[in-house]
């Protein structure tokens, strides 16, 4: 491929995240997204989502064999005690995957 196609390429690709992300706010008119159950779902899913997220990050791992999960026991903890005293997603979620890649690779080899 060209410089030239290269560039193109990434210029669609970037060309249609942007609608993709933007279509929603033009298909939902106002009344809808007045909605109650719109609403309930707004409030609801993102902590479902993180839930999910949870369950399926922490879905193979073995309490019976070495390390036991300790690595993420402890960043787990770690994000629960940061995301307390800050009340920032970025820092907690940041500092916790930085532990857990530290402790995966360095401490429990």
């Amino acid at each position: 491929m060209t410089n030239k196609e290269i560039l193109i390429t990434a210029l669609m690709i970037v060309i249609g995240t942007a609608f993709l992300r933007f279509l929603p706010f033009l298909i939902i008119n106002k009344s809808l997204s007045e909605n109650k159950y719109i609403q309930f779902l707004g409030k609801i899913l993102p902590y479902s989502m993180i839930a999910l997220l949870v369950v399926y990050c922490l879905k193979d791992i073995n309490i019976i064999k070495f390390p036991y999960a300790l690595p993420q026991l402890i960043s787990i903890a770690v994000i629960i005690i940061l995301h307390i005293i800050k009340r920032n997603v970025l820092i907690s979620i940041g500092v916790g995957t930085a532990l857990y890649m530290f402790l995966v690779q360095v401490v429990f080899v």
